[in-house]
């Protein structure tokens, strides 16, 4: 689905930098660019902050969204596990309704999609399209026909996990080699889950599920699934990303996984270079035990920028990823407003352009930045609905 991809070449001849900054500026406008997963509504939307207004906190609000060309944008439903034991169903309607009141107040911007068909006639208006994802299945509370509720207010997804086990799935974070076999991957409760999100029409999400979770599912879903915000476990070896098996199932599946733009999953080196930049400008008085999120906070802002990961990671696991699964099943899954550090030049959704421009400088054709931008996204969705 891309709006035009007209002229560009013409202007994209060596020496002509002017030409070159407008060809892929027109490249960016003329995608459908989508981006799986954002964590404004808990970031900033539900702590009462008006997004409809430019920020000066955070990565996402509607002004850069727009700067940042982005027409289709997850909005995730987020709770803590731990901190919601009992009430997570309504903690993630009351998000929902924080998200809706949101649209409403901005009617001119933004519009509520539920299907396919409604991304395509928002877009025809020229405003963005918020999708609803739900991130973490404690928000069901074992409960299909919360699960059923949850999709009726237009969830997309639901994440199966987050960093906690539950009684019917396994996360990655929890997930160990000492672990008695029967407590990984999904319980036949698990299996109802997968069952009823694949009759709904509801993709199944698979970041931040447990590598037990992940083939279970696969054995157990009608339909392609999606991993929202994830990377290669062969780049960074960290549990949230995906290792070489992993991504040949989910190329045999049909799936889509979104690159997440986490300094932290893109680059192996980034925990080591952040306490070491925290550490020259505070010593170590202690603090340095912070989490990674702290400890980047207390930094002044061109000592985050050293901390970021280069962009040439991100760069490198999109080629990685579309070299294992290939170029239909690679997506944007940004984690803004979910991170502390994106990498440098991609600080928020306003710098989203500067990745169609980084794509075509390694080589990407038009078409193939296309898919990768949105229409992969799309296509998932659309075949989930079927």
């Amino acid at each position: 689905m891309i709006k035009s991809l007209m002229l560009l070449g013409l202007a994209m001849t060596a020496g002509n930098t002017i030409g070159y900054c407008q060809a892929y500026k027109q490249l960016h406008r003329d995608l459908v660019v989508v981006d799986g997963h954002n964590d404004v509504i808990y970031a900033s939307i539900f702590q009462g902050k008006d997004i409809g207004q430019r920020l000066k906190t955070g990565a996402t609000d509607l002004p850069r969204l727009r700067e940042g060309g982005v027409d289709v944008q997850v909005f995730a439903v987020w709770s803590d596990d731990a901190k919601w034991k009992t009430g997570a169903f309504k903690h993630a309607n009351d998000q929902i309704d924080a998200l809706e009141k949101m649209i409403a107040a901005n009617t001119d911007k933004i519009s509520l999609a539920k299907s396919s068909r409604d991304i395509e006639s928002i877009l025809k208006t020229g405003k963005i399209a918020a999708l609803i994802g739900v991130e973490g299945g404690n928000m069901i509370e074992e409960s299909l026909d919360n699960l059923e509720q949850l999709y009726a207010r237009g969830a997309k997804y639901l994440t199966l996990t987050w960093n906690y086990n539950l009684s019917w799935a396994s996360c990655a974070a929890m997930e160990s080699d000492d672990m008695d076999p029967k407590d990984k991957g999904l319980t036949e409760k698990g299996r109802k889950v997968i069952r009823k999100m694949n009759e709904l029409g509801m993709m199944v999400d698979l970041s931040h599920g447990g590598e037990q979770t992940f083939y279970d599912v696969l054995a157990v879903s009608t339909k392609p699934i999606l991993v929202s915000h994830s990377n290669a476990f062969e780049l960074c070896p960290h549990f949230r990303n995906l290792k070489d098996a992993q991504l040949e199932a989910l190329k045999s599946n049909g799936g889509v996984v979104g690159v997440n733009f986490y300094s932290g999953f893109l680059d192996p080196a980034y925990d080591a270079r952040l306490k070491k930049l925290y550490l020259s400008k505070f010593g170590d008085n202690g603090t340095s035990k912070l989490s990674t999120w702290s400890m980047y906070e207390k930094l002044p802002k061109e000592l985050q920028r050293q901390a970021d990961a280069p962009l040439s990671k991100l760069l490198d696991h999109i080629d990685y990823l579309v070299k294992k699964v290939g170029i239909d099943h690679v997506a944007v899954g940004s984690d803004f407003d979910g991170i502390e550090s994106s990498p440098q030049g991609l600080e928020d959704v306003s710098k989203l352009p500067l990745l169609t421009k980084a794509l075509l400088e390694r080589g990407y054709s038009h078409a193939d930045i296309a898919k990768i931008m949105g229409q992969n996204f799309l296509r998932i969705l659309k075949e989930n609905e079927e």
